[in-house]
């Protein structure tokens, strides 16, 4: 028996197969041959995706995991047509679009995108979390080290890349310009979601510049789902974001029109 375990981990590793598949090729069962071969290969598919999911959260970089019935949406201003469950199941990913989520500190945002990454991921899509600050801090020391072109390379890998803190602490001027760069360079190729307690008139007081935060708002907002987080925020009505949701929902109510 261990000469045909032998022998089957063997051309496991040729054919590139995990030796987990030689260990369950001794206890598969099925009424024929047939049958026993494709329970054993349907069990190493099922094996691949679980590892491949197990890969993209252990590398996604979320600070925690969490489930949805942990989140609660009766705080939230959802736009029309969409809900918890139209995130979850990616629409706005496959629809080509990015999400903002605005509201005050500890109203639910990270939480959301966190909920959403772990989608993606589940659904074998990469996914990279960082806090803002974290990225652009990365993106000015890559380019001192001479890594620029490496941490562009690992961002690459994800399809939906979640941005958290926005605006929380003003940024490094090369960082920012270097993060604003790559989001020009991913424009309408990948899906961001972006959290922020800022409104828009307020972006350039951590980017300094206006030019470069009209723009990084335009590229970001032009293709968007808005996620309203009111909480104890009483100025959000008031609010340019909440003028560009109002703007950006009578363009959408005039294109289904």
């Amino acid at each position: 028996m261990a000469d045909i375990q032998e022998s089957i981990a063997l051309c496991c590793k040729q054919l590139r197969l995990s030796s987990n598949l030689a260990e369950r090729a001794l206890t598969q069962e099925g009424g024929t041959h047939q049958e026993y071969l494709i329970n054993l290969l349907s069990n190493e598919v099922k094996y691949r995706q679980e590892r491949r999911i197990m890969k993209l959260l252990n590398t996604s970089g979320f600070p925690k995991l969490y489930t949805k019935e942990q989140f609660r949406t009766d705080e939230i201003d959802f736009p029309e047509g969409i809900s918890l469950e139209s995130l979850i199941n990616l629409d706005f990913f496959h629809s080509g679009k990015n999400v903002i989520m605005y509201g005050g500190t500890g109203t639910g945002k990270t939480m959301l995108s966190i909920l959403i990454g772990i989608s993606a991921c589940n659904q074998g899509i990469p996914v990279k979390f960082y806090r803002t600050a974290g990225l652009i801090n990365l993106f000015s020391e890559s380019q001192t080290k001479g890594t620029l072109t490496s941490l562009k390379k690992k961002l690459g890998s994800a399809e939906i890349l979640i941005l958290d803190e926005f605006g929380y602490v003003p940024y490094d001027r090369t960082g920012a310009q270097l993060l604003f760069d790559y989001l020009s360079e991913i424009h309408e190729q990948k899906s961001v979601i972006l959290n922020t307690n800022l409104e828009f008139s307020q972006w350039v007081n951590v980017l300094y510049d206006q030019r470069m935060a009209t723009a990084l708002i335009g590229r970001l907002t032009h293709h968007v789902d808005l996620i309203l987080f009111p909480g104890v925020n009483n100025r959000l009505r008031e609010s340019s974001i909440n003028e560009a949701f109002a703007r950006i929902n009578t363009q959408e109510a005039g294109n289904h029109g």
